[in-house]
């Protein structure tokens, strides 16, 4: 080959480097206006999400109290004694003065009144002057639980009577300045130190793990089955779409109401039911009884009953979640798959193992990650079937108690901060590992 026959390389179009696209003045004016007609949406995203998400990580950090949410404050009662209706003679005006606080020191503290005209003070306090009708007095510093009355001797003018020279007619004002745990500089971890040094919240942990694992996949075990069960033509299917939804639309107080009504072990249906078909001597306390011996493979295990109870509850309630978003996505595949499956012969596990459920782990991935992080904060169904006893304490029922039943607002913002950050974490597992797989 000589060189005339030789032909140049070309050079690969894809691998060209692209001109950079130059920006003028109207496309930034035009990408301003867009960012400044988001700004309102940012805003509320932030308002509604961002900032109480904020606010709990600042109080997980504060040793604060539920009682501190209402900082200390003087307080002061207005009220009179003596002969107020009667011309010359002297009354009393008492001021009773107190401290709102048990722990903290109020500092600075003022009192403002006004008097009526038709009143002369005799007598005040030596902390207190007068300014024509303006009382003010400086009182100092408040310590916790303080208390005190301040007396004024007064004298009614003549021909008045004592609704006219009534002194409580304008209300005291006090003021002063007193510590605020949530404002100040002072930041502790001794929440999270109390909540990991604590045996009783691994337990919790362990429970929330197990509550949400189970009760997620069981929520799509049951709905796959539904999805598949209403996949096929039969008479009255609509009808019974709609009765599955049952548990999902309706109110959450009924149905944990009705649960606990049915599996009561003195006078539940379902307790009578196994009595009548001899499973049972006596009525089982599914939501209060921590666990029951049980004989698997020749070993005597304790199966936890009140969780498996709740767990079961979990399943029932938010399986057609479930079965609606797998029912839609078994609907779009395309029948040609499973007339084909059919001439070859497979038999419907065949059908369901490999058509099916390659086409489904999609969905079912997506519903799985939506369920994990529902189940997980989920806190009503557990309060109100067992209120978080006999081992069904999860991590949000932990806030609840820690938070308001101990009065710890800081222990429960620290509880919740955890509930946060696992809950990041696994959708950032799901994402880097799971979802790429799928991918």
């Amino acid at each position: 080959m000589t060189g005339s026959d030789m032909v140049p390389a070309q050079p690969d179009p894809e691998r060209a480097t692209k001109p950079k696209r130059k920006v003028g003045p109207m496309a930034r004016a035009e990408a301003r206006l867009a960012l400044g007609m988001l700004m309102p949406t940012f805003v509320i995203v932030f308002a509604i999400v961002l900032f109480p998400l904020a606010a709990n990580f600042w109080i997980s950090v504060k040793p604060v109290a539920l009682a501190d949410l209402r900082p200390a404050a003087p307080i002061v009662s207005e009220r009179t004694s003596g002969d107020d209706d009667v011309a010359g003679a002297q009354f009393t005006i008492e001021y009773r003065l107190r401290n709102s606080s048990q722990d903290n020191v109020i500092t600075n503290v003022t009192l403002a009144d006004t008097l009526p005209e038709t009143i002369a003070v005799d007598q005040i306090d030596e902390r207190c002057t007068i300014d024509g009708r303006a009382v003010f007095c400086e009182l100092g510093d408040f310590a916790p639980g303080y208390r005190e009355t301040i007396e004024f001797i007064a004298t009614p003018v003549e021909g008045l009577t004592g609704e006219e020279i009534d002194p409580r007619a304008s209300a005291p004002v006090m003021d002063g300045d007193a510590p605020n745990v949530l404002t100040s500089g002072e930041f502790t971890f001794g929440n999270f130190v109390r909540i990991f040094d604590s045996r009783a919240f691994w337990g919790v942990l362990w429970v929330t793990i197990a509550y949400t694992v189970f009760g997620t996949a069981g929520a799509l075990v049951l709905g796959l089955f539904a999805a598949q069960l209403l996949n096929t033509e039969f008479f009255g299917r609509s009808w019974l779409r709609g009765l599955f939804l049952f548990p999902y639309v309706a109110p959450v107080i009924a149905v944990t109401f009705t649960w606990v009504v049915l599996l009561d072990p003195f006078s539940g249906t379902f307790n009578a039911i196994l009595q009548r078909m001899n499973i049972t001597d006596a009525g089982i306390n599914f939501f209060g009884q921590r666990a029951v011996e049980m004989n698997l493979f020749g070993l005597t295990v304790d199966f936890p009953l009140a969780l498996a109870s709740v767990i079961a509850f979990e399943a029932w309630r938010y399986f057609p979640l479930s079965f609606l978003f797998i029912l839609a996505r078994m609907q779009s595949i395309s029948s040609d798959m499973y007339e084909a499956a059919e001439v070859d012969g497979a038999s419907p596990f065949q059908v369901f193992w490999h058509i099916s459920l390659p086409q489904l782990l999609g969905i079912l991935s997506t519903l799985f990650l939506l369920r994990f992080i529902w189940t997980f904060n989920k806190f009503d169904d557990i309060f109100l079937l067992t209120g978080g006893a006999a081992g069904t304490r999860t991590l949000t029922v932990e806030v609840y108690e820690q938070g308001f039943a101990l009065s710890n607002l800081g222990a429960g913002a620290a509880v919740a901060v955890v509930v946060f950050l696992f809950l990041v974490a696994f959708a950032t597992a799901y994402f880097r590992f799971i979802h790429r797989e799928e991918g």
